[in-house]
């Protein structure tokens, strides 16, 4: 069906554009729309070298804001999950599929998101956005084979 393309399609713009945008912050819609700024010194190498800012933790505090954001994550990755899942054909494998499909996106949104002034990328995020897929998809499972049961 056209529809689950095209939502599978809006939210991975919508990530992308939350990502491409610096400073943002859950707890004030206004910075959602902030004008993105490159971050020419960057590069894939700088990002990624073993001992870069990527593969560290996170150097902000736990507060209000960094629980609303991981929870925005879980929330966002989780739903991209399931539309991954409604637009894989039916098969073998089928949520792991979904699933790596979402890892992989995770992934190269992190290191957009490393070379936005204003933002970071960690590895630590692409964990919770596959656990996020990793869960409602479990979810998903869960409630398929029970329905199948009956």
């Amino acid at each position: 069906m056209i529809l689950k393309r095209v939502l599978l399609i809006l939210l991975l713009l919508a990530i992308s554009k939350f990502s491409h945008t610096p400073h943002l912050k859950v707890t004030d819609p206004t910075s959602w729309a902030n004008s993105s700024v490159w971050n020419h010194n960057a590069t894939i190498g700088s990002i990624l070298h073993p001992g870069s800012e990527f593969y560290t933790s996170y150097t902000y505090g736990f507060d209000l804001e960094f629980i609303l954001r991981k929870i925005s994550h879980l929330s966002f990755f989780g739903i991209l999950g399931l539309l991954f899942y409604w637009n894989l054909k039916e098969q073998k494998y089928r949520y792991i599929k979904a699933w790596l499909c979402v890892a992989v996106f995770a992934f190269l949104d992190e290191v957009h998101q490393a070379f936005i002034i204003g933002r970071d990328g960690r590895i630590m995020d692409v964990a919770i956005d596959s656990l996020g897929a990793a869960i409602l998809l479990f979810l998903l499972y869960k409630v398929k084979k029970t329905a199948s049961e009956s």
